[in-house]
């Protein structure tokens, strides 16, 4: 069983969409089980926006000297808001079959709420291929950000629920550029 041009049309279709039956070979692993990046090529460019979640749970205290700006290593919530924005733009340096995407928006919002802190990653591009991976991984860097920036001054902190909330594909309208809006040459 392949994907691709080998595979049965409906069965592609079906495995374009995500439904991957029972069985079906993942689209990361060749047919002689290497590992290989997905081939994109072929896709057309859309607007593709994720967004992910997370959260860092702590003291009621810990939360505290975040709001005050008062922890030993500084202003927590600025350094973690710089690693995640930092990390969503290297997400494909971190994550050996994630591809390389030019970024074109990260908004990254870090709220402190009753006992935790509450972080949320949206990432935009105009690409190929999905931003899910460069949400999540906003997500993660921001949080492990405050984790160490916090960890002198609560030994109990846990990250938990690092997940995709919501994902987009809407395609774009043709490019000027393209072959049937070409200017004619001379």
């Amino acid at each position: 069983m392949r994907y691709g041009r080998e595979c049965h049309p409906m069965r592609a279709k079906a495995i374009r969409r995500g439904n991957r039956p029972a069985g079906a070979p993942f689209s990361h692993i060749g047919p002689r089980g290497n590992v290989r990046m997905v081939h994109v090529g072929g896709k057309p460019i859309s607007r593709r926006q994720a967004t992910a979640a997370g959260r860092l749970i702590c003291r009621p205290s810990t939360l505290d000297a975040l709001r005050a700006r008062s922890l030993p290593k500084g202003d927590a919530l600025a350094v973690a808001q710089v690693a995640g924005i930092q990390a969503a733009k290297r997400a494909a340096d971190l994550i050996p079959l994630c591809h390389t995407i030019a970024i074109e928006q990260v908004a990254l919002d870090i709220a402190p709420a009753a006992s935790a802190i509450e972080i949320r990653c949206t990432v935009a591009a105009t690409a190929k291929t999905g931003v899910e991976m460069e949400a999540l991984t906003g997500v993660a860097v921001a949080a492990l950000a405050l984790y160490d920036m916090c960890k002198s001054a609560d030994p109990t902190l846990r990250i938990e629920e690092i997940r995709l909330l919501s994902k987009e594909k809407r395609p774009i309208a043709s490019s000027p550029l393209t072959k049937r809006n070409r200017p004619a040459r001379d």
